[in-house]
């Protein structure tokens, strides 16, 4: 008899405009565990996250803030979402400045990193996390426009940022990068997309051998279906509430389920880890 399927479906929803709006989502993703105890594990570090107003980002940024971390968020124009995220992570005790600004542009990237470094006095941790994407039925319709945009933010950005960082980063520093199952499954209406989080992985790998002599480690995390801004701002109604029903675990995951892997490649726990991804996507098995 074949097995029942159980899965959790979200309500049907768009947003029409990228990254989308956290606070107009229904329900609201879960991006904090109330069951999760920091044990000052990022103590007195500082921290850049780009995309950390929402989604994935607040989460990772809220358990830093426990953790100890003083945070700086880089994001678009959602100010919003970024005050949200500021009032929370300033609840535990910690600095929390925020970054606003187009981070497809290379003077930008540059700019958050030397503001990071002003502001909180220096820099420790960097989490290169920010994407767009735009689906589409086929590779013709992929425009040479929403190529260079989806490029510029979702992997452009990763080496701006890295290479301004470099000169803040020292012995102990960590680097992680967020990149995506579908850099390993691929997809269909995400050619361009998953092409960037392909070249995350790679970058990934290849920063991790150019720096292990100087003591910095570079790592990421590849997420499954987990839910944030970005999916009812990418997918139409009937994809939205069908999101995460591929998965052996059938249902999309919450950003506070992610937050504990930062943490662990952010921290001490993580000192013969580099050149690493670690996956949380719901039970799909990856060998990469």
């Amino acid at each position: 008899m074949p097995q029942q399927k159980n899965f959790i479906t979200m309500p049907a929803q768009h947003q029409n405009k990228q990254p989308g709006i956290e606070s107009l989502m229904s329900p609201l993703p879960q991006f904090e565990d109330p069951n999760y105890k920091g044990s000052e594990k990022l103590k007195g570090k500082n921290v850049l996250i780009t995309g950390g107003d929402s989604g994935i980002g607040r989460a990772v940024s809220i358990a830093f803030a426990k953790e100890g971390a003083n945070v700086a968020i880089a994001y678009l124009d959602e100010e919003e979402d970024a005050n949200e995220t500021k009032q929370r992570v300033e609840k535990e005790g910690v600095k929390c400045v925020l970054l606003p600004g187009d981070l497809s542009n290379e003077q930008h990237c540059k700019d958050i990193v030397e503001e990071t470094a002003r502001q909180l006095g220096s820099l420790n941790i960097l989490v290169n996390n920010v994407a767009q994407q735009y689906p589409q039925q086929g590779l013709e319709y992929i425009t040479a426009e929403q190529l260079e945009k989806t490029f510029r933010i979702n992997i452009f950005s990763y080496f701006h940022v890295t290479k301004a960082a470099l000169s803040h980063l020292k012995k102990g520093d960590v680097i992680i990068n967020t990149a995506s199952i579908v850099a390993y499954e691929g997809n269909e209406t995400l050619i361009d997309y998953s092409a960037t989080k392909g070249a995350i992985v790679a970058f990934t790998r290849s920063l991790s051998q150019s720096l292990v002599q100087k003591g910095i480690r570079v790592n990421g995390v590849a997420p499954g279906p987990i839910w944030t801004p970005l999916i009812p701002s990418s997918f139409d109604e009937k994809k939205v509430s069908q999101f995460g029903s591929n998965v052996p675990m059938q249902r999309p995951g919450q950003p506070y389920e992610l937050a504990p892997a930062y943490v662990y490649l952010a921290s001490g726990d993580s000192s013969y880890v580099t050149g690493q991804m670690i996956h949380v996507n719901g039970g799909v098995i990856v060998n990469g």
